[in-house]
């Protein structure tokens, strides 16, 4: 049972992002969400990659820390949160370094969600600056390069973290 769910999750991710979105923008107009950080975020919130991504780290947790934590006289939510959770920190910074990366380079999501020009994210301020006239070649690149600065300092902050997730979560055998 448990399994099926998981492969049937994970088919998920064999569906173009193109097909879901006009159902999740209607659930996000009818929710009024529309020009609202919330619409942006929480579609995107948990992916069948991130799920995928944390299945396979909590495999190579041994079995062993949970009798150990149950012999201690931890419950279940003990369990997770005192044993399991400290040790996935590299799996969810990971998780949360690609997410970010993903929304923040994401511009057609925010396209159709967000109107007002308050709400604009740097994706949709950096096709501003193709105009009738072409592009301001110059201000467009340095727009580029600080746009780039929030990924960069995202992985910099995160990278032992993040390199100790994508290390552990390899496949052994």
């Amino acid at each position: 049972g448990r399994e099926v769910i998981f492969y049937v999750f994970l088919a998920t991710m064999m569906i173009p992002q193109q097909v879901v979105m006009i159902p999740q923008y209607l659930v996000v107009m009818r929710l009024n969400m529309d020009n609202s950080y919330l619409g942006l975020i929480l579609p995107h919130a948990a992916t069948a990659i991130s799920i995928f991504f944390l299945r396979q780290f909590f495999l190579t947790i041994p079995r062993d820390l949970e009798d150990a934590a149950t012999i201690d006289g931890c419950g279940p939510l003990r369990t997770l949160f005192n044993v399991f959770l400290p040790l996935t920190k590299p799996a969810i910074a990971t998780i949360a370094v690609f997410s970010f990366m993903w929304s923040w380079n994401n511009y057609f999501w925010p396209l159709l969600v967000i109107s007002e020009p308050e709400m604009r994210t740097v994706q949709l301020g950096l096709a501003m600056f193709k105009s009738e006239g072409g592009i301001q070649w110059g201000e467009f690149m340095a727009a580029t390069v600080v746009a780039t600065l929030p990924i960069m300092i995202a992985y910099f902050v995160a990278q032992k973290q993040f390199v100790k997730g994508i290390t552990l979560t390899g496949l052994k055998g």
